[in-house]
């Protein structure tokens, strides 16, 4: 049997065959393999919070009732920027080789009104009582507050921002094109404002607001709305790209703004494209800026701790619990 490509090694013991799940920092999590009885097809036994689909791995998070999701993204190496030639490029997306040499887990939508409510006890969202719309109106300062509340119930997590590097990476999912639908978009696909379409499409609906996470399609590694509703913070510094290939890149030292990426609402569809930049001021609030989380410092760190051969909840489970914040589930 072949190791699955989100596994970090495939093994054989007393039990028979099992697989070592990607948790970072050196730790991780073992599945045993369930052979088929009779039409039933074989699986892997995959301890809380983890499981299986059609885009592969993803656990899940629980904080007070609210769930989200999160998808292990596989290393690898990609081209960061936009070629010459495509329409709408802007001269600081300049193509360049990036490596990221280990694997993260990334939220499959941006983190919602209810998940932020869950962790910080307020709605700072213009459009206000809509639980599974992205919360906005958040700065990259509001956000950092939001994660080092996060951090302090649920510390094995290390919540934070993606880099700008694993967020390209993570929207093209293994794309070229300008949108990882293809070269354009609809509205049917993105949230964004449809009487501007991209390269002399069709216009299309403008909706005037955020739409619900997951509403829309997600890209080909099950993440929601990586293109258009909210512009999403990253942790970056806004810089100039490098022209040489680049490992593991976490942008300048400082600089006056935060990198945003995707687009929103109220953008024209370019603004969508999957190299397209921006940045802002970290105290800076829109009602088109939210964000999306990423778990791990750097390269990485444990989702889970002292899981064991069987796996299941770990993260001081029963302390949590108390406060209402629960490992995931």
């Amino acid at each position: 049997m072949a190791k699955p490509s989100w596994a970090l090694c495939i093994k054989a013991n007393r039990s028979g065959l099992a697989v070592d799940l990607p948790i970072w920092q050196g730790k991780s999590v073992t599945a045993p393999w369930q052979p088929g009885i009779g039409s039933t097809a074989g699986r892997w036994q995959l301890p809380t919070p983890f499981g299986l689909d059609e885009w592969g791995l993803y656990a899940d998070l629980a904080v007070r009732e609210v769930t989200q999701r999160f998808r292990w993204i596989a290393p690898g190496t990609f081209t960061m920027g936009s070629p010459e030639n495509e329409a709408e490029r802007r001269k600081d997306e300049t193509q360049h080789l990036v490596t990221l040499t280990q694997g993260f887990w990334l939220a499959d939508s941006v983190c919602t009104q209810a998940l932020w409510q869950a962790v910080m006890g307020k709605n700072p969202a213009h459009f206000q009582d809509l639980p599974d719309h992205p919360v906005e109106q958040v700065s990259w300062d509001d956000v950092q507050q939001f994660i080092q509340t996060l951090n302090t119930h649920l510390p094995d997590l290390q919540a934070r921002l993606p880099t700008e590097a694993e967020w390209e990476y993570a929207c093209r999912a293994g794309t070229t094109t300008p949108f990882s639908f293809g070269d354009n978009i609809t509205p049917e696909q993105v949230n964004y404002h449809g009487e501007y379409p991209y390269a002399g499409a069709e216009k299309g609906l403008y909706r005037a607001k955020t739409v619900p996470v997951k509403s829309l399609p997600p890209n080909p590694w099950g993440l929601y709305e990586m293109h258009g509703n909210v512009w999403e913070w990253c942790g970056d510094w806004y810089g100039d790209y490098p022209v040489d290939a680049v490992v593991d890149p976490i942008g300048p030292v400082t600089g006056q703004g935060r990198v945003l990426r995707g687009g929103a609402w109220s953008d024209f569809a370019w603004r969508a494209r999957s190299a397209d930049r921006s940045g802002g001021e970290p105290d800076y609030r829109d009602y088109s800026f939210g964000f999306r989380l990423a778990l791990g410092r750097g390269k990485g760190a444990s989702m889970v701790s002292e899981a064991g051969e069987t796996g299941g909840q770990s993260v001081e489970a029963e302390r949590n619990r108390e406060d209402g914040l629960d490992t995931p589930a």
